[in-house]
């Protein structure tokens, strides 16, 4: 059966009492997870409990009146693939991060920052513009992992620094992936559908980059402007190096993010597959440093040390999402386009796509496929790309830090200073209106 037949042949449950119980569940347990703070439970765990509910219920309901299972089938399967891509992906990108840190390349790069006299607000700076232009290359995700290692590394305690130096790095590699085909999954769809050719997303970079620097502008004020090493010895600092086979391990990293974007553009392989092939070149070269050098790094004690709870809360939300889709939910809000102006729709997908997760939004928007002008693509492209920011979990990025900052960066620290997005957010509409409508630029 093809996508078409079995999404028509899926029941619509919108308006159902069912209906409404699976979503009455879905809020249940997004307040849960917004909250995970005040009850002290880990957000994996009622994202997991959601996610896997909603579809057991589906199933429960499915058997009872003698449906035809095809539809639900499809959806599963389908739901599977999404989700392994993003899983093994992530999975790949945090052990090379852990094997990073293992050979001292981030305790190095700190060394250096602060043997250079940064300040803390200096610092706040120079990973967010690092964020913003390794994110159109290496994607938002593997970006914001790596630079907020990097601040963990610099300082591990100073929340004063941390949280907004982590909101930066989010909003940063989300705006530096809404310009690149590559950088966000959003941003892939849309060229996959061929809603605009390669240098057409070119064109959101001063809307995207903007943006972020209001943002970052708002931030920096709350960042102190003090020096991080305090009383310590800059010189001490700058001898810190990396280990034997770090910098070999950065190339390798490099490579994998390029077979990952070759293999999806040229041979038509998912993102994972390269990663997972970058994976196998790393496990070869670390059996070459045990062989020849006599360094025993283990591959298998840097996955152990991976924040399993994040890849957890993936497949827990994206679940949750795939299952108000199959429902019939998501599908409406893509008919808004006939009832309103197509700017104010695409402006609230952003915000939208903060509270339930940008792929399903976007994903519901192709599928509609509204007739929307060329500029209008490129702004529900460029709104379902940074609206994420908005929320601490409302993108991929923002997943991956709450990850690595757990106690630091969270859904409260997020929201107290989400207003600084928000501010950026509107720049960003302001600049795209300007450049595409004003002046016809794109």
């Amino acid at each position: 059966m093809t996508t078409a037949v079995a999404e028509q042949a899926a029941i619509n449950f919108v308006g159902h009492p069912f209906g409404w119980l699976l979503l009455a569940i879905f809020v249940v347990g997004y307040y849960f997870i917004a909250a995970e703070e005040n009850y002290h439970i880990d957000k994996a765990k009622p994202a997991l409990f959601t996610g896997t509910l909603m579809f057991v219920l589906i199933g429960i309901y499915y058997a009872a009146v003698g449906a035809d299972f095809t539809p639900f089938e499809h959806e599963v399967d389908h739901l599977i693939l999404e989700i392994a891509e993003i899983f093994f992906f992530l999975f790949v990108a945090m052990t090379y991060i852990e094997a990073l840190i293992e050979r001292g390349v981030f305790s190095a790069l700190r060394a250096k920052l602060i043997a250079k006299g940064y300040s803390y607000r200096e610092l706040f700076w120079i990973t967010g513009l690092l964020a913003f232009f390794i994110s159109p290359v290496a994607d938002n995700l593997t970006t914001a992992l790596i630079l907020s290692t990097v601040l963990l590394t610099i300082d591990n305690k100073t929340k004063e620094f941390l949280v907004p130096g982590a909101i930066n790095v989010v909003v940063a590699a989300n705006a530096g992936g809404a310009w690149s085909p590559f950088g966000d999954i959003t941003t892939l769809m849309a060229w996959a559908a061929e809603k605009g050719a390669f240098i057409d997303f070119l064109y959101l970079f001063p809307a995207a980059f903007l943006g972020w620097f209001v943002t970052a502008y708002l931030l920096s004020r709350y960042v102190p402007d003090i020096d991080p090493l305090g009383d310590g010895n800059p010189d001490e600092a700058a001898k810190i190096e990396v280990l034997k086979g770090g910098k070999v391990i950065i190339a390798f990293g490099a490579l994998t993010i390029a077979l990952a974007v070759i293999g999806k553009q040229v041979m038509h392989l998912p993102p994972m597959w390269g990663m997972l092939f970058g994976l196998a070149l790393l496990q070869l070269y670390f059996y070459f440093l045990k062989t020849k050098h006599n360094i025993d790094v283990d591959i298998f004690q840097a996955m152990s040390k991976i924040e399993n709870n994040t890849l957890l809360f993936f497949f827990g939300i994206l679940a949750a999402v795939g299952a108000l889709h199959f429902i019939g939910f998501l599908a409406y809000a893509a008919k808004l386009y006939d009832a309103f102006d197509p700017t104010l729709v695409n402006i609230g997908i952003g915000f939208l796509s903060a509270i339930v997760d940008n792929v399903p939004v976007m994903s519901a928007v192709l599928k509609a496929n509204p007739a929307i002008d060329h500029a209008q693509w490129m702004l529900v492209t460029m709104t379902a790309g940074i609206g994420g920011s908005l929320i601490s979990f409302g993108s991929a990025a923002g997943v991956g830090v709450m990850g690595k900052m757990q106690g630091i960066y969270t859904f409260s620290s997020h929201i107290k200073l989400a207003w600084t997005v928000l501010i950026g957010y509107f720049v960003s509409l302001a600049v795209w209106y300007f450049q595409f409508i004003v002046l016809g630029i794109y």
